[in-house]
């Protein structure tokens, strides 16, 4: 989590920060989504977030502004706690609220097991990547295969190994050289079935 206080104050003794923002990370993939999935005014997406989080919900939030600025109708649910330790619990809630809102086209998990368990959330709810559009955060395996089978369609990829290899650069040039902080947002990478093949031996291996 970023410390944008503690990085004004300490950014000439080298204090930086790396990793996602969340807000703009939302964006990103909810632009996305409007680029890949061809979405148009009046479409409907579900949202399944974290909106009830102040900090972590900025990233659903990021994903319904920018979906919503293209009038895209939001249908949202918050991810329970049950859910959220267990991804295989939302397989009855996710086929109920699919079944309920036939108009939905698009849907978004903003958690990465859920993101992971997209395919069988999907075929619960007898929806095919042709009549829905998916998307969500974090590579993983599960998520890889989903990417390449064509059951998900896009993917916000935190790049989480910049998250920790960058930082060690960074100390070192401030020890050594005395550079100010750096601020990196990696959570700018989309990954989709077209291009999944080239990061899916990095995602095994946990580097991507």
């Amino acid at each position: 989590m970023a410390l944008p206080e503690s990085e004004a104050k300490y950014k000439n003794a080298g204090f930086g920060y790396v990793g996602a923002h969340n807000y703009s990370a939302g964006q990103n993939l909810g632009r996305g989504i409007l680029n890949r999935c061809d979405v148009e005014k009046g479409d409907s997406a579900f949202v399944w977030g974290l909106l009830g989080q102040e900090a972590r919900g900025q990233r659903t939030k990021g994903v319904i502004d920018a979906l919503k600025k293209a009038g895209v109708k939001i249908e949202y649910l918050e991810i329970s706690d049950s859910v959220n330790k267990d991804p295989t619990q939302g397989i009855p809630t996710f086929a109920a609220f699919l079944a309920s809102n036939p108009d939905i086209n698009v849907v978004v998990t903003d958690h990465g097991a859920l993101t992971a368990t997209l395919p069988s959330y999907l075929k619960a709810a007898n929806r095919s990547g042709e009549n829905t559009c998916a998307a969500g955060f974090d590579l993983s395996s599960a998520t890889v295969q989903g990417l390449q089978s064509g059951k998900i369609d896009l993917v916000l990829d935190q790049q989480p190994f910049l998250q920790g290899y960058l930082p060690i650069h960074q100390l070192y040039l401030s020890t050594k050289f005395g550079f100010a902080g750096m601020n990196i947002d990696t959570g700018a990478a989309l990954i989709t079935p077209q291009n999944v093949d080239a990061v899916a031996d990095l995602a095994q291996a946990a580097i991507r």
